[in-house]
């Protein structure tokens, strides 16, 4: 095989991606490297769904696990981080295999970041405290400065809603105009082989349930408690802990709702957020689109099929 590309699959939360990226990485002598926000947290491994050893099956794995969940992480750094495991590992003849479901890192890797885009911290801070305090001024702000991107930021995404303020104050430019600005950068980009995974939308809704209930029977509970134990310890805010799950867990705990809002809860927000991945992913420009609804080890070898031919014809 004389071409090896750099292969990247994509996906909504719980669409199978670490499965099929295995067993494509068994296939092409590969490893992964993963491209998920929420993954990189050391201590958040239930809960963000970090693949298991036994789930690695034996094909090493980059980015995953490796950051305490104290300290936030931009996608222009993690583009770095993902640049440079690449190199790593095309330098030792192997295929780099990206997996993940952060579609603002996918960017960063193919289209690059625009100038200023580093995280500015004690801004940050001030617009999470005031979004708790009445997040409609802070939407209604947006809208004075960018109505076109107000118009895609929703209420409650808290994320999404604080990090086009920091923007604007970082750049004194409106979010839609700094993506506009934003230029490939040679030598900042990857030429990417991209895989997007699209299911069913009532079967993805399922497996989101089922992987939910999945979560809290390893122990996801004893998970947050943990963090919230070492939050306390070190006196820092934990960003992550505002995590999909993590916030109803800790609502529960504090006996606001009760365990069966807590878990429906969970599934709504992931399944809301699970739709925003797909009109995401939809935007961008991939290689090949597999249109899922199952898996199992059939598909799973009939997709690897699909990969191979689209890139090299037989």
């Amino acid at each position: 095989m004389a071409l090896k590309p750099i292969f990247t699959i994509i996906g909504a939360t719980a669409s199978g991606k670490t499965k099929i990226s295995v067993e494509l990485a068994k296939y092409l002598n590969g490893e992964i490297i993963g491209l998920d926000s929420r993954q990189i947290y050391r201590g958040m491994s239930i809960g963000t769904a970090q693949p298991e050893k036994k789930e690695m099956d034996g094909i090493p794995h980059h980015l995953f696990g490796f950051r305490e969940a104290a300290k936030p992480i931009s996608a222009g750094e993690y583009a770095n981080l993902v640049r440079e495991r690449v190199a790593e590992i095309q330098s030792n003849g192997k295929v780099p295999i990206i997996c993940g479901g952060a579609g603002l890192y996918y960017r960063a890797l193919t289209k690059g970041i625009f100038e200023g885009s580093v995280s500015d911290l004690p801004t940050r801070g001030r617009l999470e405290q005031a979004y708790e305090q009445n997040p409609v001024a802070l939407l209604e702000r947006l809208k004075s400065i960018d109505p076109h991107y107000a118009e895609i930021v929703h209420i409650n995404n808290k994320k999404r809603l604080i990090r086009a303020l920091e923007i604007h104050e970082a750049t004194r430019k409106p979010p839609s105009e700094q993506f506009r600005l934003q230029e490939e950068q040679p030598g900042k980009t990857l030429e990417l082989f991209t895989i997007l995974l699209s299911w069913d939308r009532n079967i993805l809704i399922e497996r989101i349930g089922q992987r939910t209930d999945a979560m809290l029977e390893k122990g996801w509970i004893e998970e947050v408690k943990t963090l919230l134990v070492k939050q306390k310890e070190i006196g820092m805010p934990f960003p992550a802990l505002n995590s999909i799950g993590y916030r109803q867990i800790q609502s529960w705990l504090k006996n606001e709702i009760s365990f069966e809002e807590m878990r429906e809860e969970i599934v709504v927000r992931t399944r809301q957020f699970a739709r925003r991945q797909v009109q995401w992913f939809r935007k961008e420009n991939v290689n090949l689109i597999i249109e899922m609804n199952h898996l199992d080890p059939g598909i799973i070898s009939d997709i690897i099929g699909d990969i191979y031919r689209t890139i090299y014809g037989n």
